[in-house]
């Protein structure tokens, strides 16, 4: 089996701001000012709808046979039509179940119109049995099947009162939780050029929800204790090997996270 978690990292698509409001020579900081004040006249939150949103980062983590791998698709000069296109490009090659927080909300309605919009092409993405029958059944469209997971979602009974960040919840399991930035802060670290901030923020944010995937895969009884251990372990072992200084960071958080928790 092979399980791809996601994350994506979004800005205001300023270029989109110009045409919907006819802001052409306007500096970018201030058409992402009046694209968020338009939204907060229409609905009272500043929040862009989703496909005002750009992407500037996809990072994953990737559990295939005796591999695990977290790493952020592209480079940090990729442009937007290649971060997404890798994307797809992943599923149609591994046709992994997907894991995420917040995916069916956030990541992959933005992931659908930015595929609309660079042209994209993922039959495997999209099939719902029509080319595999197995698809009929299980597929990445439907919301209550296993081929994505987002957690988010299914642990709150998909309840809109019962939902949680994920920051929230990986420190109530005794992981970092968020670290160094959060999302309302990738427009700012953007503007200032920090796109390898940006990408390492999202792959402790991946890290984070496998780490509560595996505890949720343990009280579905897919993992027993002992496999759960074994799988943790694994990320340890990732992390103290990768060489990067955020994800050696992130292992000393979740140290010092466990030992607190277990105090």
């Amino acid at each position: 089996m092979t399980t791809l978690v996601f994350d994506i990292e979004t800005i205001p698509d300023v270029a989109l701001g110009r045409r919907l409001y006819n802001l052409e020579g306007i500096a970018d900081a201030d058409v992402a000012k009046a694209m968020a004040f338009q939204q907060l006249q229409a609905t009272g939150s500043e929040f862009l709808p989703l496909y005002q949103q750009r992407i500037v980062a996809i990072s994953v983590v990737l559990r295939r046979q005796d591999e695990l791998k977290v790493w952020s698709l592209g480079s940090p000069d990729s442009d937007e039509g290649e971060l997404v296109r890798r994307f797809f490009d992943g599923i149609d090659r591994y046709t992994p179940d997907l894991v995420s927080w917040n995916g069916a909300g956030f990541d992959l309605p933005v992931l659908h119109y930015r595929a609309l919009l660079h042209g994209v092409v993922s039959h495997r993405y999209w099939d719902v049995g029509d080319e595999d029958r197995e698809f009929r059944f299980n597929n990445y469209l439907s919301r209550f099947h296993w081929r994505h997971t987002d957690l988010m979602d299914v642990l709150s009974g998909f309840q809109g009162r019962g939902r949680a960040g994920l920051d929230a919840i990986a420190v109530m399991l005794g992981f970092p939780g968020k670290m160094g930035m959060e999302g309302s802060r990738v427009w700012e670290a953007w503007q200032e050029g920090r796109i390898v901030e940006i990408r390492n923020y999202c792959e402790t944010d991946v890290v984070n929800t496998w780490l509560v995937y595996l505890r949720f895969q343990h009280i579905r009884g897919l993992l027993d204790q002992a496999g759960l251990e074994r799988e943790l372990d694994r990320v340890r072992e990732l992390l103290g090997a990768s060489g990067q200084p955020h994800l050696s960071t992130f292992l000393e958080a979740w140290r010092n996270a466990t030992a607190a928790v277990g105090g």
